[in-house]
């Protein structure tokens, strides 16, 4: 017994050894940072002055006043720092105060937790949840519910002039257009209500989010007001556009005449089947699939052309459904082969909806069209979602150069 309550004891020893230990490693490390921060303020207030402190200089631009105590919150946690301050010769004999662009004069967070925060919001978290999963670091008198709020409604502000961005410098050889639904609580009922989305490949193949739009529906004139935005704003023409069937967009795409389109090949099939008796649709598949497989464009167009003879008898409405898609449905084939599979389809884009869905679906609904559309672009802006290169992306940049040839 004696042996056992030794063993103990002396695993009880060790384990409080190595929490003293952690807390002085951390002591010193906030120590560190709290001294870090202070020289790197002074240095900052040094340059402004155009001397350091007790020096003597004739390039003096003003003088220090004193210092004060600020509370900072930083990722290892909320310390009291010095904050030194000074005063700025100007031209008419007056001074100013020394604005610190290091430290904002109410900044009471770093750059790197409010990041932290907007991060833990954009994983579906609410204001709530984010103080529990910060208090251990934080604590909870430094972040407040307002102070979290004030942080995710930044998002807006960036939203804002991301969405009304000058884009005449930006080139993009593709642009996908498709819209999918979110629930909003609107006129106190909550109501399905459609985004519009467009999404880009610049000149290194990666895919961009370009716009993002709530509205009413999917008409044209929604649709037209989307693509005369990019238009007003400086986006130059691309080389390809990307779209569904839908009425609403292909009457919109009138206002860009010169452009080619690709009518999405899967979404055209989804069409196809809706038309054809069960039994023949593995037929139907299977001819398909020959116009959107071939090995090259005139192979695709013979399939095409097959498909239509074959179909006009088997049931009209099938072939009827394929022509009204026409010639679109093959314009990938105009581009290089290694970027077919990428072209054929709004799947890119596709692929970025699902995600807004899934990294939205905690969310019943959202309470205002700012939040639903703010958290969708955040969610881009921040990294959450990730976005790959097309296929053939060596190829784009050639693409982007060829469409200005062109155009001029």
């Amino acid at each position: 017994m004696a042996k056992e309550g030794y063993a103990v004891k002396k695993v009880t020893t060790t384990e409080d050894q190595v929490a003293r230990f952690r807390l002085d490693i951390q002591t010193k490390l906030r120590q560190r940072v709290r001294e870090a921060i202070e020289t790197v303020l002074e240095e900052e207030l040094a340059e402004a002055l155009g001397c350091e402190a007790y020096q003597r200089s004739e390039g003096r631009r003003g003088y220090r006043n004193g210092s004060e105590q600020r509370s900072l919150t930083t990722e290892i946690g909320t310390r009291e720092i010095r904050v030194p301050r000074g005063r700025l010769h100007q031209d008419n004999g007056t001074t100013t105060e020394f604005r610190s662009e290091l430290l904002p004069r109410y900044a009471r967070r770093t750059k790197v937790i409010d990041e932290a925060i907007l991060g833990i919001y954009l994983a579906g978290a609410n204001s709530r949840r984010i103080r529990k999963a910060l208090e251990p670091l934080l604590g909870t008198a430094h972040l407040s519910k307002s102070a979290v709020s004030r942080v995710v409604a930044r998002l807006k502000a960036l939203f804002e002039s991301w969405n009304e961005r000058d884009l005449s410098e930006e080139r993009y050889a593709i642009l996908y257009l498709d819209g999918f639904h979110l629930k909003v609580r609107l006129a106190r009922r909550v109501v399905s209500v459609p985004v519009l989305a467009v999404l880009g490949v610049a000149e290194d193949g990666t895919k961009v989010l370009i716009s993002l739009k709530l509205a009413a529906s999917e008409a044209t004139s929604h649709w037209s007001g989307v693509l005369l935005g990019l238009q007003r704003r400086g986006l130059a023409v691309p080389a390809l556009l990307v779209v569904d069937g839908h009425s609403g967009l292909r009457k919109a795409l009138e206002s860009w005449p010169e452009v080619r389109v690709q009518r999405c090949t899967r979404h055209k099939l989804v069409n196809l089947l809706e038309h054809c008796p069960v039994h023949a649709r593995a037929e139907l598949k299977r001819d398909y699939r020959g116009i959107v497989n071939a090995k090259d464009g005139m192979a695709g167009r013979k399939a095409y052309e097959a498909f239509l003879a074959k179909w006009l008898t088997l049931c009209p409405a099938v072939a009827r459904s394929l022509e009204e898609a026409s010639s679109e449905l093959l314009t990938f084939y105009e581009f290089p082969k290694s970027m077919w599979r990428s072209l054929r389809t709004t799947n890119p884009l596709e692929n970025l909806n699902r995600e807004f869905r899934r990294r939205t679906k905690t969310q019943s609904s959202f309470s205002t069209e700012d939040a639903a559309i703010t958290l969708l672009y955040g969610l881009v802006a921040f990294g959450q979602i990730r976005m790959h290169k097309i296929d053939g992306h060596h190829k784009v940049k050639a693409l982007i150069a060829q469409t200005k040839t062109q155009a001029a």
